[in-house]
């Protein structure tokens, strides 16, 4: 603890008797003095006995610190001496070293040519032994030792080449030749790589395989190979997934037993397709490619599609450095004769497919197809039957029939389908377009042209005149149908074509012809428009036949028991049944058009209807009962303007019922203020009472 004075006499002052005031006891200021000199002379004591330490201590440490300085440097003079005593030896080293090289190279320039001449000696002897014909030589006669044969055989074989003169060397090298020895070796070495392959000793294979890369038949050898390996590989009937196993199995194999793996592997799935594949293709097409279309492109298709997944698996193997070339090669070798002229074979197929397909079911049928005229006298005849309702010549009876069926137009679009889906797997990349825009042309022919288009034109023949009795229209159940296919169509369109021409100019090339055949269509479906004359006939035969004078005007005023009439009960049952079938048939905009016209024209034929009769004060009541219900009626359309024309026909009605002091109030109301007065009045005209003074002085 540090020392601190204070508290040291503090200590000392209390432990001294006297020195306080503990215990009651009386303060001795001269003891505690006394006391204090006392130990101040033992703390100069001690002072001086510890002065005395240090300095005897201070007087060891220098002495030794010399002893030690001392120490360190013959230490240092020791180092040095080592230190050179170590350069002298390294030298010393580097020199015994240097002399060790040389002796070694000396060495070895004599071993070098000394091994050579002993290895000259013994090719000399052996060369000699097939001079002679004898082959005495245990590498030779033991068949364990083929190896060392074969390394000598080659050896003398490549030596025999490199004779100078012609004479010596037929005479030398006729016992190596391919009838001597070196082929009896190779034929030897390739039977033993058979039989090892056979037993399944992959090592043995290795050395051989090892051994015979430095021989002319070391490609016989991996023919060998190959062969061996195809073996009871193809056993099933499915030849591609065989040959995936197959190349999966050597795919392992071959690399622990050849020095180039990727090159026989290679060399095995050339020969699979080479001779396997196309051997299979050709005879599954072939047998149909003259007889039968249908089964012809399926088989196409279908083996190009397999061939097409092999060659993805290949992929995973190692076949050198473009092996996605080398694999698009091959399979172009097997199927570039079938594909050359693919297109020309799907369009005819489809044609005939086709047009047998629409023929089946007009033969169905019974309906024998005919040509409708769309020009020059048909147009004028058209045009004039339109604005005057006159019939000019008999419309074509279609029997309830629409000419178009569901059944056919799946069938038609099924074919067209797998057609875009064989031209986008067997055509080339820049003939995918074009070739996917014949084959829509053939969809456009015979869907749109032959069938819609034919359909709606027999149908527009079929539309009966506007002044028929109990007339069928047909002609917005094949409007109905039409526009159910094209949405088929369109679809077609979207899901199989797109994907092929989106990127070319194909594809404003499509669009335009699509809107051709939409706006064709279109023109048709205006032509239908008859169809509303049609109606308007119907309803007027309806109220001709149903609607008499006395229902305004009845006999007895005050025993009309009935709330509307049944003229306009039936009419109001007609009317609301073809305006169910128009939003059944239509959609779109063309539903709210083609409503707000029959609307317009059932409210100018109500109202004309109204014109022809003279009403009671009971029957003026009636004729606005029926135009409610009418109106009724008019609320199914959800037209605005129809429901608004409506509107102010029943309020023009109660011009029929209202009393005469009332009239002019009546005549400025909302509904009526700003129709022309002359439609008041014709309404006003009506009414039985007219003629009297009083209702003529209230209206003028």
């Amino acid at each position: 603890e540090p020392f601190v004075a204070d508290e040291y006499i503090e200590r000392l002052a209390w432990r001294t008797p006297g020195g306080g005031s503990r215990g009651g006891e009386a303060f001795d200021p001269k003891r505690l003095l006394e006391e204090f000199v006392n130990h101040i002379q033992e703390l100069q004591v001690m002072d001086e006995r510890i002065q005395r330490k240090v300095e005897k201590l201070e007087q060891q440490c220098q002495k030794e610190a010399k002893e030690f300085a001392k120490k360190v440097q013959e230490l240092q003079k020791s180092n040095q001496v080592a230190f050179q005593h170590f350069q002298e030896l390294d030298e010393h080293i580097s020199y015994v070293a240097t002399k060790v090289c040389h002796l070694g190279d000396q060495l070895e320039g004599v071993n070098t040519p000394r091994q050579r001449a002993v290895e000259a000696q013994k090719l000399m002897k052996y060369f000699n032994e097939f001079l002679d014909g004898e082959l005495k030589s245990d590498v030779f006669t033991n068949s364990e030792k083929i190896k060392e044969a074969a390394d000598i055989i080659q050896k003398l074989h490549l030596i025999a080449q490199e004779l100078p003169f012609d004479s010596l060397m037929d005479f030398c090298c006729y016992p190596l030749s391919s009838s001597g020895k070196y082929h009896d070796l190779e034929c030897q070495l390739i039977q033993e790589f058979t039989s090892a392959q056979r037993r399944g000793e992959i090592s043995r294979m290795r050395e051989v395989a090892a051994v015979l890369l430095h021989f002319k038949g070391y490609s016989h050898c991996v023919d060998v190979y190959i062969k061996q390996c195809q073996e009871g590989a193809f056993l099933r009937n499915d030849v591609f997934e065989d040959a995936a196993i197959l190349c999966q199995r050597v795919n392992k194999q071959v690399g622990e037993v050849f020095s180039n793996p990727e090159t026989v592997l290679a060399k095995l799935i050339q020969n699979i397709f080479e001779v396997k594949l196309q051997t299979y293709v050709k005879d599954q097409l072939e047998e149909h490619r003259k007889s039968d279309a249908e089964q012809y492109l399926k088989n196409l298709y279908d083996l190009y599609t397999r061939t097409t997944n092999l060659s993805s698996k290949l992929m995973e193997f190692n076949l050198g450095t473009d092996k996605q070339t080398f694999l698009s090669k091959l399979i172009k070798s097997i199927f570039i004769s079938y594909l050359e002229n693919y297109i020309e074979v799907e369009i005819g197929y489809l044609k005939s497919r086709s047009a047998m397909i629409l023929q089946r079911y007009y033969d169905s049928k019974n309906h024998q197809k005919r040509s409708i005229g769309t020009g020059g006298i048909q147009d004028l005849k058209e045009r004039i039957r339109q604005r005057t309702n006159l019939p000019l010549g008999p419309s074509i009876d279609t029997h309830g029939e629409t000419f178009l069926s569901q059944e056919v137009v799946v069938n038609l679009l099924q074919e067209t389908k797998q057609a875009f889906e064989r031209c986008h797997r067997l055509s080339d990349p820049s003939d995918l377009p074009k070739n996917a825009f014949r084959i829509f042309s053939m969809l456009v022919e015979f869907l749109c042209t032959e069938h819609i288009d034919y359909a709606l034109e027999t149908g527009l023949a079929g539309i009966p005149s506007s002044d028929s009795k109990n007339a069928n229209l047909y002609f917005l159940d094949v409007v109905h149908q039409a526009n159910t296919i094209f949405h088929l169509f369109d679809k077609q369109f979207n899901d199989h074509l797109m994907p092929l021409i989106s990127s070319s100019p194909k594809l404003s090339e499509c669009l335009q012809k699509k809107k051709d055949i939409i706006e064709q269509m279109e023109v048709k479906l205006d032509m239908g428009i008859d169809t509303l004359n049609c109606m308007i006939g119907q309803m007027k035969h309806i109220l001709a036949a149903e609607q008499k004078k006395t229902d305004f005007k009845p006999e007895d005023e005050n025993n009309v028991l009935i709330q509307y009439t049944n003229a306009c009960v039936k009419v109001c049952g007609y009317v609301r049944k073809q305006v169910e079938k128009i939003r059944k048939s239509m959609d779109g905009k063309n539903v709210d058009t083609v409503l707000m016209e029959l609307g317009v024209r059932f409210h100018r034929l109500i109202y004309e209807h109204l014109q022809q009769y003279s009403y009671s004060c009971m029957g003026g009541m009636l004729a606005i009962c029926d135009v409610a219900e009418y109106r009724k009626c008019a609320k199914d359309f959800k037209i605005a303007l129809v429901l608004q024309l409506f509107d102010t026909l029943h309020a023009l009605c109660n011009l029929l019922v209202v009393a005469p002091d009332n009239l002019k109030q009546v005549c400025s109301g909302e509904q009526l203020a700003n129709l022309d007065k002359n439609i008041l009045h014709s309404f006003v005209q009506l009414r039985v009472d007219y003629r009297s003074a009083r209702l003529a002085r209230h209206f003028s």
